[in-house]
């Protein structure tokens, strides 16, 4: 978690005030609970929400001593609560605050990560309808495929981030537990109605079973889900970087006045942003497999998976969060150039139609083995003579005996690979 690639409205999620604000509340609220239950007295947890506060350079100077970072932060309350700190902490252990606090910062930093998906599904949709019509040519293995649309191409990121949304959503939901259950998650020296009220009061549903600690395999779920955004991200940003190469340049990150590309090179534009974003995604989808490596803790805890979440945390969140903005400011500010996504789709001398002239062979009764070989042997000429495709079928006599002139000229009309385009929009985006 670096300033570089960090926005404030995330890492203060993670800041050191946020946190022990965090276990403030979560301590002050099973207080509460146990005055309740007639456990503490009511006096004592009004006291700690009155007189309850926390300095976090005497914090670090207990732990320095004590090497624990709950105890000292529990002694630094003491010294603000006074006489009724004694009932603080009540039958908790160490892992009540860390887990519920854990799951309460990851739910705040999802309801983020949310917001910056709708954010980046917004601008998605406008560019798709944008350029709904925009045909270039289609690729696979990077080679000249049939004709799409530019507005298809962010048709398909919308709908995949749409479904990186819905997995967030449960991600969030699978996450949002709390666990106040004592030593061993037995209750035994702690009410579960304790754990009832502070999940109320921090927005968290109970764990049903938590072992000392909130079982890992929801963690690793969650951060699993993020590595799949991060996927997702990466795969457009690639898109976008291959779409800029000077061969090609459909599109083009947009090239702000004063900004310089190269200190060697002064033409250079180079498609910095969505380099960039290929390696965040690197980092967040590393933060997996740690994650998953969480869930196997010995018996009924540990704390191995401590001090991988005190970083895989704050870093796949803070780094999420910067990476969906900047994708978004990307798209938003997108340079499309439809003239040359034509110049592309006419450097094959209209060998995009391919398919289109070897189904007409088919249904003209020459048989698929056959049609495909007069096919190919044309469009070969293409490849490597630089022919025009048409011209090349008009005059095989093979090809002629089964198709008209006219025939073959209807082949080639771009229309018919745009046909269906608002079959696939309405799909997407609905009626």
């Amino acid at each position: 978690m670096i300033p570089r690639y960090s926005r404030d409205i995330m890492t203060s999620i993670w800041d050191p005030k946020s946190r022990f604000q965090i276990w403030f509340e979560i301590e002050a609220h099973a207080c509460d609970a146990q005055a309740e239950l007639g456990v503490i007295p009511k006096e004592a947890a009004k006291a700690v929400w009155e007189r309850g506060s926390f300095d976090i350079e005497r914090i670090d100077e207990i732990e320095r001593e004590v090497k624990h970072d709950v105890i000292a932060f529990l002694t630094s309350l003491a010294e603000h609560v006074g006489e009724e700190a004694r009932f603080v902490h009540q039958g908790m252990t160490s892992s009540d605050v860390l887990d519920t606090c854990f799951n309460v910062q990851l739910v705040r930093a999802t309801d983020i990560l949310l917001d910056d998906l709708d954010k980046l599904l917004e601008v998605l949709k406008r560019r798709a309808q944008e350029h709904k019509y925009t045909v270039c040519i289609g690729r696979s293995h990077g080679i000249h495929a049939e004709p799409v649309t530019f507005g298809l191409k962010m048709a398909a990121a919308y709908a995949e981030f749409d479904r990186c949304r819905t997995r967030l959503k449960n991600a969030r939901k699978e996450i949002a537990t709390c666990a106040i259950s004592g030593a061993v998650g037995t209750f035994a020296n702690i009410d579960p109605y304790v754990e009832e009220h502070v999940a109320k009061a921090m927005g968290l549903e109970v764990e049903p079973v938590s072992t000392q600690v909130i079982p890992r395999d929801r963690h690793a779920m969650y951060f699993a889900t993020l590595g799949v955004i991060a996927s997702s991200i990466e795969r457009l940003a690639v898109e976008i970087r291959h779409l800029q190469r000077t061969e090609v340049l459909e599109a083009e990150e947009y090239f702000s006045k004063g900004q310089k590309g190269s200190s060697a090179m002064p033409h250079k534009r180079n498609p910095v942003l969505t380099e960039n974003l290929t390696g965040l995604a690197r980092i967040v989808r590393g933060y997996t497999i740690p994650a998953m490596e969480n869930v196997a803790l010995w018996h009924e805890r540990d704390i191995s998976h401590s001090s991988v979440e005190r970083m895989i945390g704050p870093d796949a969140t803070v780094t999420l969060d910067f990476a969906l903005a900047r994708l978004t400011m990307v798209m938003d500010k997108l340079v499309v150039y439809p003239e040359n996504m034509q110049k592309n789709m006419d450097k094959l001398g209209g060998l995009h139609n391919s398919q289109r002239v070897l189904l007409a062979l088919t249904q003209a009764g020459v048989s698929r083995e056959d049609a495909y070989r007069l096919v190919q042997r044309n469009a070969m000429k293409v490849w490597e003579q630089g022919a025009d495709f048409a011209t090349e079928l008009k005059n095989d006599p093979e090809v002629s005996a089964r198709l008209s002139d006219a025939e073959i000229d209807d082949k080639f009309d771009l229309g018919y690979h745009t046909k269906h385009v608002d079959t696939i929009f309405k799909r997407v985006f609905g009626e």
